[in-house]
């Protein structure tokens, strides 16, 4: 007679702080700026996240050693360049495609989400954040009723 065991997928889900970013600014600009403000150490991640074979997200990562906790900053837009063929003015112009990681939040430009024990000192860092210029606003997000928490998992 064989045992069957069953994992919960609720057991399996991990806690993490979730904040929204509207930012103008590429990636690699608010990495630098989040670095300089937070004093952070982002460093581009060495392979994307790949949620299909044509979409992929680029993200940075941190380890905070002295806290315990482990930040990454994704962009929440994919763009897929399209080879379409047009017969008018603009057949030589490429077409694209946005995806979301997100799809619920689809305004939202980066996310950064963060494993680990939330600190009294995160909620003056995201205030830090929303003082980065080029930043619109910044905020936490309830990631208790996410529809797409799984594309969170990486």
């Amino acid at each position: 007679m064989t045992t069957t065991h069953k994992i919960f997928e609720e057991l399996c889900e991990e806690e993490f702080t979730l904040w929204a970013l509207h930012s103008s600014l590429e990636d690699h600009t608010l990495v630098y700026a989040l670095n300089d403000h937070l004093k952070t150490r982002f460093k581009r991640a060495p392979s994307d996240l790949d949620i299909s074979k044509a979409i992929a997200f680029p993200y940075f990562e941190w380890k905070d050693e002295a806290h315990d906790q482990y930040w990454r900053l994704i962009s929440n837009k994919s763009r897929v360049r399209q080879n379409l063929e047009f017969q008018d003015l603009f057949r030589n112009e490429p077409a694209y495609t946005a995806h979301h990681l997100l799809p619920e939040y689809r305004d939202v430009d980066y996310l950064i989400k963060i494993e680990g024990e939330l600190l009294p000192s995160d909620e003056d860092r995201l205030a830090l954040v929303k003082r980065i210029p080029g930043m619109i606003t910044a905020y936490s997000v309830n990631t208790e009723n996410l529809k797409s928490r799984k594309n969170l998992t990486f």
